[in-house]
């Protein structure tokens, strides 16, 4: 069984925009996820990366290109301008690893998360949105809470960014099949070629 590392923060556009067609993607290789919420502006500055508001004119306008390119490709709902954006993922964030320390599926949670921000202006950082979220998907709520409370969560996002700064990837999502790195969702056909194949990883020289 292949494995996939599957580097996200729930505040991101396009890793929303590619989660669906991501764990299609696992599913139909039996590949094992394991999903890996990090600290975005941590990575962003260790590998080079601007949040939106820094970045060039040209590169924010573009980017509004690219969203609605994507939305119409996966048929899904997104605000181009959300009411909560930029927010704090960080509590959201933590509560995956909450729910994969539980040994269950955070994938539910995360979509409804990601739509929450991107298709219903809600704001992801605050508790009465990640309960709502937690208890529609099937989680305890209250229990996830505790534990995403915790340091050893925190520490958890801490070596995930790492890990993900450590393999080069400048943003989010970021899937990571043997060590190499796939950044986008528009390179999800890329790492499907490599599924299939299950070729030998590409590596920087």
């Amino acid at each position: 069984m292949q494995t996939l590392d599957y580097f996200f923060t729930l505040m991101s556009p396009f890793s929303y925009l590619g989660h669906d067609a991501f764990l299609a993607l696992a599913k139909k290789y039996d590949a094992e996820v394991r999903f890996r919420p990090i600290r975005i502006m941590e990575l962003f500055a260790a590998n080079g990366g601007l949040p939106l508001a820094k970045r060039a004119p040209a590169r924010q306008q573009y980017r509004l290109i690219e969203l609605q390119r994507w939305r119409d490709a996966r048929a899904l709902s997104l605000n181009l301008v959300p009411k909560h954006f930029p927010t704090s993922p960080e509590r959201a964030d933590r509560a995956v690893v909450a729910i994969t320390r539980m040994g269950a599926d955070p994938s539910d949670y995360m979509a409804a998360t990601y739509r929450s921000l991107w298709a219903e202006d809600k704001d992801i950082s605050q508790e009465a949105t990640i309960v709502d979220n937690l208890r529609r998907t099937g989680h305890d709520a209250e229990r996830v809470l505790a534990d995403a409370d915790s340091d050893a969560v925190g520490q958890v996002l801490l070596d995930n960014t790492a890990e993900a700064t450590g393999l080069n990837l400048p943003g989010v999502p970021g899937y990571v099949r043997a060590a190499e790195p796939f950044w986008g969702q528009d390179r999800l056909d890329l790492l499907e070629q490599a599924l299939a194949s299950d070729r030998a990883a590409f590596a920087a020289r």
